[in-house]
């Protein structure tokens, strides 16, 4: 008894091991770790899931480029007397276009302070900034996928700091500090899921930027930042520098805040390391972003978004294929059907019926007695004449004896009378006289006749 307690004791406590244990990895399952800040009363909970098929494909054709970005003009602490600028670009070992069927490519991201980006697809056009307040300005640009990615690489990335008419404190970051770039999301989306992304400089790994941070020092102790990301109030955070696609959405307006947070939880304080942007999420969306992480547009129909001189695959021509013939006819066959034939059986039969009726009643009354065979055929002939029509008379006698046509001179009412008998068989003595003689007197006169 104390083995089975002590049995059931240690099963118990294994189980609740287990159960714990498994707790614990579906919390970190997901990729992020959920901040103790989240709201429990959230009806849409993000999660974060892997990216489109379509994207993860087009993205192997940009995996060669490591492109250099140039802020030409304006150049870095200008002082301009205008409030309209003509800033001008360069970037290297990556091609800059945009589709003219999607509309989408790779681009640069340009953010003039901490507005939204705008996305740059022609190089040789330069970018106008009109209206510009008095004070300090800083601009930033880097390159990016068609589906807003940043390139993460050393060099990607450029940023300039100019003045109009005079030098001021606001949107000026301290170059010793790191320093958060939000990109996306921004904007209008139509699809699930949605991808989060930044970009990250002036690290506390060195004074240059974090994309000489590599996947083999990530996690190394001198890496000691973290990025809080709060959605719709629920937050989480992220240690590792790489974009992210979540889904959670609610249909509608949707804010998003990116913050830079030291490995103790505390913001470091930089002029753009605390943003927020709100976004607009409607469902089914058409335009080529959301037809590719809908999966309703495949790698192949938009191979043009990453390579410009991309050729599709000729499409090939569907070959019709033949139908048998047969088929068809096979179905209707049953309704073709020999119906002429059932309407001619009855027509002969008619005929046929009626006659063997009247044979079978002059045959019964013939076998009475051999005697009385002579007065009984007298006495039917006059009945033959009334049931018998000549019209059908001599498709009788076609019918019965073929043979004796050409031997009858005349059809006489006796003769009639005698060619019906053969038809039975009791009438053989009958057939004798027809055969022997050219005119047929089968009969003999009532005068012979014995009494």
């Amino acid at each position: 008894m104390v083995k089975r307690l002590f049995f059931f004791l240690i099963t118990t406590i294994l189980v609740w091991g287990l159960v714990a244990c498994g707790s614990d990895r579906i919390k970190t399952s997901k990729g992020f770790g959920i901040d103790g800040s989240s709201q429990t009363n959230q009806v849409n909970q993000l999660s974060e899931v892997g990216p489109p098929l379509a994207i993860q494909e087009l993205s192997e054709s940009l995996e060669a480029y490591q492109p250099q970005v140039i802020i030409v003009r304006p150049g870095d602490d200008m002082v301009l007397e205008y409030t309209t600028v003509s800033v001008k670009f360069q970037v290297q070992d990556l091609p800059i276009f945009q589709d003219p069927d999607l509309g989408i490519g790779p681009h640069l991201n340009v953010i003039l302070d901490n507005q939204p980006f705008q996305a740059i697809y022609d190089l040789d056009q330069p970018l106008i900034l009109e209206d510009l307040s008095p004070g300090t300005h800083t601009l930033r640009a880097f390159a990016s996928r068609p589906w807003d990615e940043s390139f993460k690489n050393e060099g990607a990335y450029a940023q300039t700091t100019f003045h109009i008419f005079t030098k001021t404190d606001d949107n000026n970051p301290d170059p010793a500090l790191p320093l958060l770039t939000y990109s996306v999301p921004k904007g209008d989306y139509g699809a699930e899921p949605i991808m989060l992304d930044f970009y990250l400089t002036n690290t506390p790994l060195s004074n240059t930027p974090l994309q000489l941070v590599t996947q083999d020092n990530l996690d190394d102790d001198s890496v000691d930042w973290q990025i809080r990301v709060t959605v719709n109030g629920q937050s989480f955070l992220l240690d590792r520098w790489e974009s992210i696609y979540l889904t959670g959405f609610k249909e509608g307006k949707n804010w998003v805040q990116l913050e830079f947070m030291d490995e103790q939880g505390n913001p470091v304080k930089n002029v753009f390391n605390n943003t927020v942007q709100v976004i607009n999420y409607q469902p089914n969306g058409e335009d080529t972003l959301s037809q590719l992480v809908l999966g309703q547009l495949s790698a192949e129909q938009a191979g043009g978004i990453v390579d410009p001189n991309y050729q599709p695959p000729p499409t090939p021509i569907p070959v019709p294929e033949e139908t048998p013939a047969p088929s068809p006819s096979l179905n209707n066959s049953p309704t073709v059907e020999p119906t002429p034939i059932p309407s001619v059986v009855p027509i002969v039969e008619e005929p046929l019926t009626s006659e063997p009726t009247s044979l079978e009643e002059t045959t019964e009354e013939d076998t009475t007695s051999p005697g009385e065979l002579a007065p009984t055929e007298t006495e039917q002939i006059p009945e033959l004449e009334e049931s018998v029509t000549p019209s059908e008379l001599p498709i009788i006698l076609e019918e019965a004896t073929p043979e004796v046509e050409p031997n009858l001179p005349e059809l006489e009412t006796p003769l009639e009378a005698q060619e019906l008998v053969p038809a039975s068989e009791t009438q053989a003595p009958v057939e004798e006289p027809t055969t022997g003689t050219e005119s047929v007197n089968p009969l003999p006169e009532p005068s012979e006749k014995p009494k």
